[in-house]
This record gives structure tokens, C-alpha cells and sequence, in this order.
């Protein structure tokens, strides 16, 4: 389940590779966007392996640049996303269109929960509400700054 929403997960991932379709991407993209969080969720070098296997060097290398985190415990939220954001910059094309698409998801699904539920929704967050908007505003001023290039 999602995060106190009480929605299926699995509407994320539907949602990101919807995403990533209507932005262009190929079945590759799509197939790694559905995958995007398996690594980080299930921490292990099997899992990496696995997808490498059944879909290939495309996808697997996809979900593994979009990959915050995969050891246990995850080190410390801010110098995950600070990572992120330094690994997003120097990323492929259709690496970013996943993490992107996965973000915005992300976003639109705080909206939605935040019109629901008001300002206990930030309890959630490891960043809490501060870090939370600070890590969105950044990702879109990280894709501006790319744009200008």
C-alpha cells in the first residue's frame, strides 16, 4: 500500500510507466519504470540480477542508475536525495524520464493526500514538510537548469 493513502501499490508503478509512455518513452523505459523501485525495495544484488535476466541490459541498467539506495539500512534521507540529485544530472535521457515520472507521481500523490488529510500528511515524510517541498522545488529547478543547457 501506498503511504497512509490506503492505495495499491501497484498504481504507482502503473502510474509512472503511464507516464513514462505519454512522455515518448519506448517499452524498455516502460518496463523499467514498472521496476524502478525494485531494487530499493528489496535490497539485493538477486534482484538486480533478476531483472537483468528477464529484460535485459536496458532495462536493469535504468533501474539501477534510478536506484537511491540499495543497502539496508538506507543511509541518512538528506544525503540520499543530495546523491540522487548529483547522479540525475549526469543521467541518460530515458533514465530521467523514469525518476522523473516516478517523482511526479510522487507529487501529485502528496496533492491528492494532502487535500484528503491537511498537514498530518508530513508526518510521513523523513524530511518532514520542509524537506519534502525543498526535495521537489530542487528536481524541478535541477530539470530547468538542464533545460538551459
Amino acid at each position: 500500500m501506498r503511504k497512509a493513502s490506503g492505495v495499491p501499490y501497484i498504481s504507482h508503478l502503473l502510474s509512472v510507466a503511464a507516464l513514462v509512455l505519454e512522455d515518448g518513452g519506448n517499452k524498455d523505459e516502460a518496463i523499467a519504470a514498472l521496476l524502478h523501485d525494485a531494487i530499493e525495495n528489496q535490497g539485493s544484488d538477486k534482484i538486480r540480477q533478476e531483472i537483468y535476466q528477464k529484460f535485459g541490459e536496458s532495462v536493469a541498467s535504468i533501474v539501477e542508475a534510478g536506484t537511491e539506495s540499495d543497502t539496508i539500512p538506507k543511509p541518512p534521507w538528506k544525503e540520499r536525495k543530495l546523491a540522487a540529485f548529483a547522479r540525475l544530472r549526469d543521467a541518460s535521457p530515458q533514465v530521467r524520464r523514469v525518476v522523473l515520472a516516478d517523482k511526479l507521481h510522487n507529487a501529485r500523490s502528496i496533492l491528492v493526500d494532502w487535500h484528503r488529510h491537511g498537514e498530518e500528511i508530513w508526518n510521513r515524510f523523513q524530511g518532514g514538510k520542509e524537506g519534502t517541498l525543498w526535495f521537489y522545488r530542487a528536481i524541478i529547478e535541477s530539470e530547468r537548469s538542464l533545460q538551459r543547457i
